[in-house]
């Protein structure tokens, strides 16, 4: 039943651009969110050890969206909270082909037009069968210990606490500097 409300509700903000956002007490994940890696932007693997003890933004990322412009929210939000909160950006293609270039092309385009410097991932799809193991992570139930709820489209925007929990999921819709967010940082 839970599964067909969080279906609705995520239907329901497609049609209607609601700004909802899902949260959930702290649950001890199945599959520890630190065992994860994933390859940097540049090639490199980067072990989401290293983030113990910090809250992470993990956000679907596309060059040609409407929500591009979220790129200087979540570079400020980065710079902002620095002390508490590490930013990862996860390029990818699978919403209306918005991510077209290849990892130096986003590189560069994120860059030059938007000044980031928050952690950029190589791109990879967030969704469906091919999503990559973050994601799997982000939006399995099995994994994280209650989310099953996949990007409805570029910049979706999930949270995890200091101990590896997923604490809350928050659509496209849903600007990083918002109160949503920033309430859940403080």
């Amino acid at each position: 039943m839970k599964r067909i409300l969080s279906v609705i509700i995520t239907f329901a903000a497609l049609i209607f651009g609601a700004n909802i956002a899902y949260s959930q007490a702290p649950v001890k994940p199945p599959v520890d969110f630190y065992s994860l890696s994933f390859k940097t932007i540049d090639g490199a693997v980067f072990k989401f050890d290293q983030l113990k003890g910090k809250k992470v933004l993990i956000v679907n990322t596309a060059s040609k969206c409407g929500y591009t412009p979220q790129y200087e929210g979540l570079e400020e939000l980065s710079k902002r909270y620095k002390d508490q909160l590490v930013v990862i950006g996860f390029p990818s293609n699978d919403f209306g082909a918005q991510e077209p270039g290849n990892n130096e092309e986003i590189k560069n385009f994120c860059e030059s037009k938007y000044n980031v410097t928050f952690l950029l991932m190589e791109k990879s799809s967030v969704k469906g069968g091919q999503k990559n193991a973050v994601y799997k992570w982000l939006t399995e139930k099995n994994r994280n210990g209650w989310n099953e709820v996949e990007p409805s489209w570029n910049f979706n925007k999930y949270l995890i606490d200091e101990s590896g929990r997923l604490i809350a999921h928050f659509p496209s819709k849903i600007i990083p500097m918002s109160n949503e967010i920033q309430s859940k940082l403080k």
